[in-house]
């Protein structure tokens, strides 16, 4: 059978997923009476919630006699590690892009690594049916951004389709014809070449993606470069310098059938499949017959930027929501993921309650905490630190630098350059983008932009739109000011009580509703001023003889800020923690004793 190989890229949010569930539609890869969920391939419950492909995912359809191997990509950032290696495994790219937002940061990075890999873009303008569509000028804006990375004259001479992912129908103007997708099906036949395969009967497998199942142990993904494979069959594993990794029988043998990952006997060059049996194969290794001696070249992989700690939960209130609370099984569990995701990195630190897990940014690190609570984990978790590195040449301390896109109201640029400012971005660009918009431009250090997005919303009242994108390892910067209010720290253990949170209401907003179980070192709402402020908030109110309609009035609280996740961790400073279970998120101080506290603070001053 012949093949073709493809990814779909995009930025976040331009309809990647829902392309495939429209290809797969259209396949005949349902059956026409089959009910199929909304965005098919995001099958993890975290996906689905937030809206977003965390995980590359494989599918396949068969389109005229011929399979067609499809890679959804991940859009954010964060999971750009993703992105990058599912490009060694394919032959050409699908480039998405919103017939309104045109190309964000994430389009230019991931096509400038398709670029660089000499694959020809196919381009499809999606959302033309929005109202504020402008198709054919954000046509002209990708042909600019080919030509700033530096396209060759083929890539250059891309074909263009105008789509609705969402209603169904691809064509060659915006306008129509809207019947189907058939018109993506015959250009990729006709514009992606089949997979380059070498001549030879030796097995040569280059491993592309890495996944942990209960089951299979590891499952290691790639395209099959020469030769074929057969279930049960004994296979060496080498690593990028040659040396031998291990030897090892299948255990099974699978390929991706539509939504499914169906186990096969036998596999040929130039189809994608997964293969179990492997322990410690991984990412970048080449699985072969057991005669090949020279393993095939790999892309190394982008190191972490961020880093953050997690430990045992040792609050007060440890044990009462989940039943995974020791070292051990937050070890294991972090170790395991590890296994699955070379993008995270994970290391023991001095203290057996604490351990090290780098990774590529807020997002990512935020989806594996959440993973953790749901599996009935608790931990406390350590604000993100960055990464830095030296100048190889200077010795010179280098952190990791972003660039920043935004678009923003005219209204308020102004407050959002001086915000960016204070973080030790540099503006680069700022131009307008119509409709009183304006799209700003900034090359910015990763430690200043934790916990600027909240903020960022409240400035431009929730319509701005802020997209990140790690750039390079720039010199330090200097300083970066920090949280500028202090925190209410409870200082007993108990229940919130209704009047003495009525009471504190004057010192900052609370974070915590009556009747919730709080504890001395508890962080319970942020102080109006820099200093940290010590509260009750169980004290009782007095009873006495007097009756009077003014002093029996009911309390009337003002509604709690709520906290999600990634705003706890983007929140807490350096002395600060974030207890997570699998009910709660709270915020506490690192020592919960106060007289701790004041010995550390007298320590780090005389230090």
């Amino acid at each position: 059978m012949e093949f073709r190989n493809i990814a779909i890229i995009a930025h976040v949010d331009h309809g990647k997923t829902t392309l495939v569930d429209r290809l797969l539609q259209q396949s005949g890869t349902f059956r026409a009476n089959q009910q199929v969920q909304e965005r098919a391939l995001d099958s993890n419950v975290l996906e689905r919630e937030r809206g977003i492909t965390i995980l590359a995912k494989c599918t396949s359809v068969v389109w005229k006699g011929v399979r067609v191997n499809i890679v959804d990509t991940p859009g954010h950032a964060d999971f750009g590690g993703e992105v990058e290696r599912i490009l060694s495994m394919v032959d050409g790219v699908v480039v998405l892009v919103d017939a309104a937002e045109g190309p964000l940061p994430q389009t230019k990075f991931v096509v400038s690594k398709a670029l660089a890999q000499g694959l020809r873009p196919i381009v499809l303008i999606n959302k033309v049916d929005r109202p504020d569509a402008r198709a054919h000028e954000v046509h002209d804006l990708v042909f600019d951004l080919l030509a700033n990375l530096g396209a060759s004259e083929p890539q250059l001479d891309f074909p263009t389709l105008f789509a609705s992912a969402k209603e169904g129908w691809a064509a060659t103007q915006p306008e129509g014809p809207k019947v189907d997708m058939a018109p993506l099906f015959d250009l990729i036949l006709h514009h992606v070449p089949p997979p380059t395969v070498e001549a030879g009967p030796a097995f040569r497998m280059l491993v592309t993606t890495l996944e942990y199942d209960p089951f299979l142990g590891r499952v290691l993904t790639g395209l099959i470069l020469s030769g074929e494979v057969r279930h049960n069959t004994i296979l060496k594993a080498l690593h990028a310098d040659g040396r031998l990794v291990e030897e090892t029988r299948i255990t099974k043998l699978l390929a991706f059938r539509g939504l499914e990952r169906q186990g096969i006997e036998r596999a040929e060059a130039g189809d994608i499949v997964a293969i179990a049996g492997f322990r410690l194969a991984t990412v970048a290794d080449t699985l072969c017959d057991l005669a090949v001696l020279v393993p095939l070249p790999a892309h190394p992989i982008d190191p972490p930027t961020l880093a953050m700690t997690f430990m045992v939960n040792d609050g007060p209130l440890a044990g009462r929501e989940g039943d995974k609370v020791t070292s051990r099984m937050i070890r294991a569990r972090l170790y395991r993921e590890a296994d699955g995701n070379v993008a995270i990195h994970v290391s023991d630190t001095e203290s057996p309650d604490a351990f090290e897990v780098a990774g590529r940014g807020e997002l990512q690190l935020g989806v594996l905490i959440e993973t953790m609570r749901r599996e009935g984990f608790e931990l406390a978790v350590g604000r993100p630190r960055v990464l830095t590195r030296a100048d190889p040449a200077t010795g010179a301390r280098l952190e990791p630098i972003e660039e920043v896109v935004i678009d923003v109201d005219d209204a308020f640029t102004g407050i959002v350059i001086d915000k960016m400012s204070q973080r030790r971005a540099e503006l680069r660009a700022m131009t307008p983008s119509g409709h009183g918009k304006t799209r700003l431009q900034f090359e910015a250090p990763s430690r200043g932009l934790i916990g600027y997005h909240g903020e960022f919303m409240t400035d431009t009242r929730g319509t701005g739109v802020m997209n990140r994108l790690f750039h390079s390892y720039g010199p330090w910067r200097g300083s970066v000011a920090g949280r500028r209010n202090g925190v209410l720290i409870a200082t007993d253990s108990g229940n919130s009580v209704a009047y003495a949170l009525w009471n504190l209401e004057a010192r900052g907003a609370l974070f915590i509703d009556p009747g919730v179980a709080v504890y001395q070192g508890m962080i319970i709402g942020e102080h109006t001023r820099d200093n940290d402020l010590e509260v009750n908030p169980l004290r009782e109110k007095q009873l006495t003889n007097i009756r009077t309609h003014s002093k029996d009035e009911a309390i009337r609280l003002t509604p709690p800020r709520p906290m999600a996740l990634e705003q706890a961790i983007a929140y807490v400073e350096d002395d600060e923690l974030v207890e997570v279970t699998p009910r709660s998120i709270r915020l506490r101080k690192r020592l919960l004793d106060p007289n701790d506290r004041k010995r550390a603070k007298r320590r780090a001053a005389a230090e």
